[in-house]
């Protein structure tokens, strides 16, 4: 059979579809497979009709009259399904998923008998046909965007799963689906828990620790995982209970003793950092990476003075603070994590001084460090680390008062514009309304409050430890610098007003009442 033959095949439906004397379809309001006939003309009876019409010569024709009753009655039917057509059923995620499974069933036995009858399009004419039917009835749901998500996802990742990235064409492919899925997450960014538990998530970890050389496409895969578990503790959990923190800490184990050799490969390592990050906003992941030796895995790229330092210091940073970071403030202590970050604390690395914005994100995530274990620790490990502020002479508060100044003065600088700036809006007569004292507020923490508050709560915790030597040190220098215990318990104020977000209102209220007994007593 020739193309031109193929084309024009049709095969004998008169089996599952017998007409009757009008040459209707016989069974009523049902059609042979059980389901409902629909209303007006598949394309492919349409299609049949056509060639029925306008078929010439050969001992398969039927004679004139035939044909005279055939035109009738395509015309008679075109007619009823102009008229019929408005009374379609609406389209919804039921249907959509009722033709997604029926394009799944459809594509499948298409496949199964092209493999079975290569030589033989006879055989599996039938299904090429039962495939367009329903490729062409679920073209309404381009014109519905609100949809996509039901048609697309679950299909794109059953397609990835079988290209073979060793093909360039299909590398491509799987590039430009992961493209797809972005552009679909900044349309809808609810797709991510449908994404990620579709299995989007399971193939991006498989492709992740692929044994393979760095290309595009892994750089894609890291950068798709950070934007699913942004914001979002439900693929948070969902990479948890699939072992993904485990894969995190495997593939940045790589930059522990060496640099990204690529501009590349440095992004998929912050991608990657990134994502582990976001998942130890969830409390059961932070156990994860408490059994997954992450806190070793942090300290020894601390200790290595690599490129992944500063991501490293964010890790621990998530993974300790609040009260859920108590059990990795204490293993922290115990791995002699003290030892690696109080020389972080006391000088910033020369390569953060290079830019203002780095050498700020350093100093704040230790700070925060040795804040989160002020509040954790018990015991001995406490003891361990308030000790540390009397060694040699308390060098580590002379420079924990060093920074408070600087941080002060900086916050200080930002409030003379602030005010300057709200001056001007009540001489124009613009209103001062929450929106604004919001934006005015999160300038403030840009400036430097956020990282000056962390070091006014340090202050106050360690001249309430009961050691007296910390505490006259403290006072000290506040004297000598000529700055003031008021200015140090208005800041923890504001501080204690905004602590807790995401918090029980009894969390917040029993934080508070202990940041505020520190206060009174410094």
């Amino acid at each position: 059979m020739d193309v031109g033959e193929l084309l024009n095949y049709q095969p004998d439906r008169g089996a599952k579809r017998p007409r009757g004397e009008d040459g209707g379809a016989a069974g009523g309001d049902e059609d042979s497979r059980g389901g409902k006939q629909q209303k007006g003309l598949s394309a492919r009876e349409l299609a049949r009709y056509r060639e029925a019409a306008g078929m010439e010569g050969g001992g398969e024709m039927r004679d004139t009259e035939e044909l005279t009753g055939d035109k009738k009655r395509i015309l008679e039917k075109l007619m009823d399904q102009d008229e019929e057509e408005p009374e379609a059923e609406p389209v919804d995620e039921s249907s959509v998923k009722k033709m997604i499974l029926t394009f799944e069933k459809r594509s499948y036995k298409n496949q199964e008998l092209r493999i079975k009858f290569p030589d033989n399009p006879e055989k599996f004419m039938e299904t090429e046909l039962d495939l367009n039917d329903i490729i062409q009835e679920m073209h309404v749901i381009a014109t519905m965007p609100d949809l996509y998500h039901l048609l697309v996802v679950a299909l794109l990742v059953q397609n990835m799963e079988r290209l073979d990235e060793q093909v360039k064409e299909e590398a491509d492919g799987i590039y430009n689906t992961l493209a797809i899925t972005e552009n679909m997450s900044e349309f809808r960014p609810g797709l991510c828990t449908e994404a990620a538990q579709q299995g989007l998530m399971q193939w991006l970890l498989k492709r992740i620790k692929a044994k393979m050389p760095f290309d595009a496409n892994k750089l894609y895969c890291s950068e798709i995982l950070a934007i699913l578990l942004q914001n979002n503790d439900n693929t948070r959990e969902l990479l948890g209970e699939m072992d993904g923190i485990d894969v995190l800490l495997q593939q940045l184990s790589v930059f522990k003793r060496h640099n990204p050799s690529t501009a590349e490969e440095q992004e998929m390592m912050e991608n990657l950092f990134d994502s582990l990050c976001s998942c130890l906003m969830l409390p059961a992941n932070r156990d994860r990476f408490l059994r997954g030796e992450g806190l070793q895995l942090m300290n020894l790229m601390l200790r290595e003075k690599k490129m992944s330092r500063t991501s490293a210091m964010k890790v621990l940073d998530h993974g300790m603070i609040g009260p859920e970071g108590a059990d990795n403030s204490h293993k922290f202590v115990d791995i002699l994590g003290l030892r690696t970050i109080f020389p972080l604390f006391m000088k910033t690395p020369k390569k953060m001084k290079k830019a203002a914005a780095s050498e700020k994100e350093h100093e704040e995530h230790v700070c925060s460090i040795i804040a989160s274990m002020l509040r954790n620790l018990k015991s001995q490990q406490r003891s361990r680390l308030l000790n540390k502020f009397t060694e040699n002479d308390c060098e580590k508060v002379d420079r924990l008062m060093e920074m408070h100044f600087k941080y002060l003065e900086a916050v200080q600088q930002a409030d003379k514009r602030i005010e300057g700036e709200k001056h001007e809006m009540v001489r124009r007569g613009e209103i001062l309304d929450d929106g604004a004292e919001d934006e005015f507020y999160l300038r403030r923490l840009d400036a430097g409050l956020f990282v000056l508050q962390l070091i006014c709560y340090i202050m106050v915790e360690i001249s309430n430890s009961g050691i007296s030597q910390l505490q006259q040190r403290v006072h000290q220098i506040l004297n000598l610098r000529g700055g003031s215990v008021k200015v140090v318990r208005h800041i923890m104020r504001e501080y204690a007003e905004s602590i807790g977000d995401g918090k029980s209102d009894e969390f917040k209220e029993a934080e508070r009442k202990r940041i505020m007994d520190l206060v009174e007593n410094f």
